[in-house]
């Protein structure tokens, strides 16, 4: 346990340093559903290392140890973890779950005020157009979404720059974006190390949209025009971007590879994060398994201690009985009877 624990901790760093590199090496796609597994599967990771760490405080206070019936003094032998370090690792896992509780409160207002936007919008067809001349843009998620576009930011594009922004706008709808985006600020929340890799995924979901974009209007050069238009246009009226908008991400970068050729698909980063993830799971294993032989190695002798003294008289000169322990020499009975 004493190197284990601390390996889904270090794995987390490394893909949480290499998550902006991989938004931009991979294709858009397998990129943002990379970092939502590497997300979903640190956090674990994170959470049960801290966990673990925390348990080996916790269950060397004195009421917590008759409760599991275990020897204190022997888990503290076996137990190479420092107090400091189990204290430590048990307020960040409470912060992180407090964090939890806080960010799930605002999704689930966000979403519910997605919602009550989209009803209240008038018509029921997928594109509303608001008489507004401050030019804006962006998919509103409900059941089912809206794309929302105002006359201003219409008046700003060409009919082909146009389809591509609305291309856009159904993309982040189809693919069902808002929920990626959910999970990366939820597990944010748990662990603050992977604001970056949240980051990195607003930006994959944004090129993710643009190359459906070109794949629909049959131009990349088109659909970067359009976003460029579009991020100028509103720059310079509106003060903030909604979250799935044709104007949010790294605006540069996104035409940038929008006029470059399409991003081929490489399989090396994909394997390589494989198997720092399957690093990961098979740390925390380890460390879990490792835990619950220490647990069982402290009871057994918590058990054979009423043993050690079972023949020593007492004042009265009776002598004490032995306390059985049934969980840990039941098995010891069940071979000596077959045998």
């Amino acid at each position: 346990m004493l190197i284990s624990v601390y390996v889904p901790l270090a794995v987390t760093a490394v893909l949480t340093v290499l998550a902006p590199w991989l938004s931009r090496r991979l294709a858009p796609r397998p990129a943002a559903w990379a970092l939502a597994c590497v997300a979903l599967v640190t956090t674990v990771g994170w959470t049960g290392s801290l966990a673990l760490l925390a348990f080996t405080g916790v269950a060397q206070i004195p009421q917590v140890a008759a409760e599991g019936r275990w020897s204190v003094p022997v888990l503290r032998a076996e137990d190479p973890v420092h107090l400091t370090v189990a204290v430590v690792s048990a307020l960040i896992l409470l912060a992180g779950a407090v964090s939890l509780v806080f960010a799930a409160v605002r999704q689930a207002d966000h979403l519910l005020r997605a919602r009550r936007e989209c009803a209240r919008v008038p018509g029921d067809s997928q594109l509303v157009v608001i008489d507004d001349d401050t030019p804006q843009a962006f998919a509103l998620p409900g059941a089912p979404g809206r794309v929302v576009v105002s006359r201003g930011m219409l008046r700003c594009l060409d009919n082909k720059e146009r389809e591509a922004l609305l291309a856009h706008e159904r993309a982040h709808l189809r693919s069902r974006h808002h929920l990626f985006q959910t999970m990366w600020r939820l597990t944010a929340a748990v662990n603050p190390m992977l604001r970056p890799l949240a980051n990195a995924g607003g930006f994959a979901l944004e090129r993710w949209a643009d190359e459906e974009a070109a794949a629909h209007v049959g131009s990349r050069r088109v659909v970067a025009r359009a976003v460029g238009r579009a991020a100028l246009a509103s720059s310079s009226r509106v003060s903030s971007t909604p979250a799935l908008a044709a104007t949010g991400g790294a605006v540069p970068q996104r035409v940038r590879a929008l006029l470059a050729p399409p991003p081929p698909r490489r399989a090396l980063p994909i394997a390589g994060g494989s198997l720092l993830l399957a690093l990961c799971c098979a740390g925390l294993a380890n460390a879990a398994s490792d835990s619950d032989q220490m647990v069982d190695d402290a009871q057994r002798a918590q058990c054979a201690a009423p043993f050690t003294h079972a023949g020593a008289p007492r004042r009265d000169g009776s002598h004490h009985k032995p306390n059985v322990c049934r969980r840990h020499h039941m098995p010891a009975e069940r071979e000596e009877h077959h045998g």
